[in-house]
C-alpha cells in the first residue's frame, strides 16, 4: 500500500494501525497497575530503559556495559516481578474472547428476558441475604468464581457443596459462626466452600475505611477471574469488586443488574 512520505519519515496506514494497537496495549496495561505497588515499578523500569539509551547515545562504555547487561535480562525481570499483572490481562483476554462470547449466543438462541429471569432466579437469595446483613452490619464477603479448582481451595477454605440459599448465607457471617471469618465461594450456581482466606490486594490508593475484608475482596478478583461483593461490618454498606476495581456503596438495584451480567 502506497504510504505517506514526509521527507525522511515515511508511514503507511499499517503504521498507524500499529501504533493505535501499542497505544491501546499500554493503555489496558496502565489500567491494570495504576495504583499498585507494581506501577511504581514499572516506571522505574521504564527510566532505566530511558537512561540506556541516552548514556548509549553518548557513548559511555561503562553504563552502557552494565544497564546492557539488565536489558538482557529485562523480559524475564518483567516476568517475574509483574506475574500477577500479567495473569490478569491473560485472563481478561480470555474472558472477552470466549466467556462473554458463549453468553451472548446463548441469548441470541433463548432470548435475553429468559436468561435474565432465570439468573434472578438465582440470585433473589443472594440479595435477600445481603439485604439482611445490611440492616444488621454483619460483615460479609462473597465470591463468585467463573471457574472454581477444588484443589486451589481445600488448604485454605472449609469445602462445602451447599445449595445457596439466605438463612446459610446468614448463618454463615453471623458473629458467633466458626465460618464467618472468610469469604464464601460461590461457582456452578453453588456454595462450594466458605471461611477462606484470600489474597489482599497490594494497591496502596484504596480509602481509608477500607479494612481486609475489601482488601481481600478486590484482591481476589486481580487474581482470578471473578466477582465479589463486600458487606461493611462498620457501616453495612454493599460493595462490589471485579477486575481489581471497586463500586462502593451500591443500591440493591444496583446489585441485581451487576449480578446479572456476572453471576
Amino acid at each position: 500500500m502506497q504510504g505517506l512520505d514526509i521527507n525522511f519519515f515515511k508511514f503507511t496506514i499499517f503504521d498507524v494501525i500499529d501504533v493505535l494497537l501499542v497505544a491501546a496495549l499500554i493503555y489496558q496495561l496502565y489500567n491494570l497497575i495504576r495504583g499498585t505497588i507494581a506501577a511504581n515499578i514499572f516506571i522505574g523500569l521504564a527510566v532505566i530503559c530511558a537512561l540506556y539509551f541516552v548514556v548509549r547515545a553518548l557513548q559511555m562504555q561503562l553504563l552502557t556495559g552494565i544497564l546492557g547487561n539488565f536489558m538482557n535480562v529485562g523480559i524475564i525481570a518483567i516476568v517475574v516481578v509483574f506475574q500477577q499483572e500479567i495473569r490478569r490481562f491473560l485472563l481478561l483476554v480470555g474472558k472477552n474472547a470466549s466467556l462473554q462470547r458463549n453468553r451472548a449466543w446463548w441469548q441470541y438462541f433463548f432470548g435475553k428476558a429468559e436468561v435474565e429471569k432465570n439468573n434472578y432466579a438465582r440470585i433473589k437469595p443472594i440479595i435477600d441475604a445481603c439485604k439482611s446483613m445490611k440492616q444488621t452490619r454483619t460483615g460479609a464477603l462473597i465470591v463468585f468464581a467463573r471457574i472454581y479448582d477444588e484443589q486451589v481451595y481445600q488448604n485454605s477454605c472449609e469445602l462445602m457443596d451447599a445449595r445457596i440459599s439466605k438463612r446459610l448465607l446468614e448463618s454463615i457471617f453471623q458473629k458467633n459462626s466458626p465460618l464467618h471469618d472468610g469469604a464464601v465461594i460461590i461457582a456452578e450456581n453453588r456454595i462450594k466452600s466458605a471461611s477462606c482466606i484470600l489474597p489482599l490486594t497490594e494497591k496502596t490508593d484504596l480509602p481509608a475505611q477500607f479494612g481486609l475484608r475489601h482488601r481481600a475482596g478486590i484482591g481476589i478478583t486481580e487474581a482470578n477471574e471473578a466477582s465479589a461483593i463486600i458487606v461493611s461490618e462498620e457501616t453495612g454498606e454493599i460493595s462490589y469488586a471485579k477486575q481489581g476495581r471497586v463500586k462502593m456503596n451500591i443500591s440493591f438495584a444496583e446489585l441485581e443488574k451487576l449480578l446479572n451480567k456476572d453471576f
